[in-house]
């Protein structure tokens, strides 16, 4: 009876989504977004690597229906050489949109094709890009072909630039991919996830913002008191370099007090994640349990 009531709450949860996702598609599928002048058109950024029917395939999925209402750039190798210091040669595949919005209006992340993306979460991105000086904005990311995703960062990057005349700061895309090249590394380690390492990071942001730490000792503090309330155990090795990295913020005077409030989302965005995944794990618990407590039952009866 236990296993039928599960299964009951999972189809009536699936059915209730259904509805909802049907009726949000009612009211915005035919709706066209106005452009906001103050920012100019939303960027589309293509991965070099596309080829003609990929690009297509991107546009469709980046909902490019007319491109006189967007502004369309190409990101390339050398790209990565002058955001992030990578590899000329490298494959571009990862494409997004952006579309600025106004202050206080948050950053949000929509990976168009989640299931391509396999190593960069929509959290570590927001991390990430908030490091770089990023902040209210919708960015769209999407590829017609599995990839790690770190290359999409590159694109928003040369993105902002091909949209501000300021540009953004090449010291902080640095250390915003190290971050993000952190992040994926930490989330391939036993007994960590990615929502684990995205609230890690997450938490000590929100920490520096409140303490504004003067020191490397008093990172180094932070960091630790954040892995011990989070119960997160790190090697020595992965310790000291999320010292360096935040040491590196520190010295760079990334300010986190005027994302405070996109922390905090992002905050509440990845516990709801977590809180998600362990609703999902004790499903499956409980599925397992049924079979195992039937096998045992039918054994019983022929013992």
């Amino acid at each position: 009876m236990k296993f039928k009531r599960y299964l009951k709450a999972g189809v009536l949860a699936f059915v209730l989504s259904l509805g909802s996702t049907s009726l949000a598609l009612a009211a915005t599928g035919n709706e066209e977004e106005s452009i906001n002048e103050k920012y100019g058109l939303p960027i589309v950024v293509y991965g070099e690597a596309l080829s003609a029917a990929q690009k297509d395939e991107v546009r469709r999925l980046l909902e490019v229906q007319d491109t006189s209402k967007v502004k369309e750039i190409t990101v390339t190798g050398e790209d990565l050489v002058t955001y992030i210091k990578g590899d000329p040669h490298s494959n571009m595949y990862s494409s997004a949109k952006i579309t600025r919005k106004d202050t206080g209006e948050g950053l949000v992340i929509n990976q168009v094709t989640p299931e391509n993306i396999t190593e960069v979460t929509d959290e570590m991105y927001a991390n990430a890009l908030l490091t770089a000086g990023i902040q209210d904005a919708v960015v769209d990311v999407a590829s017609p072909v599995k990839v790690s995703g770190h290359s999409a960062l590159v694109g928003i990057y040369k993105a902002y630039d091909a949209g501000d005349s300021s540009g953004l700061n090449k010291d902080r895309t640095e250390v915003a991919n190290e971050e993000l090249n952190l992040a994926t590394d930490l989330a391939k380690k036993e007994g960590l996830d990615q929502d684990k390492v995205s609230e890690l990071l997450t938490e000590i942001k929100k920490e520096i913002a409140a303490q504004n730490p003067a020191t490397k000792e008093e990172i180094q503090q932070i960091i630790d008191e954040k892995l011990q309330s989070l119960q997160i155990n790190l090697s020595p090795e992965d310790r000291q370099l999320l010292i360096d990295l935040f040491e590196k913020m520190r010295n760079l005077n990334i300010n986190f007090d005027n994302v405070q409030s996109q922390l905090e989302t992002l905050s509440k965005d990845i516990q709801q994640r977590i809180e998600e995944a362990v609703g999902d794990k004790g499903f499956l618990q409980a599925v397992s349990d049924f079979f195992k407590n039937l096998i045992e039952s039918i054994k019983s009866i022929f013992s």
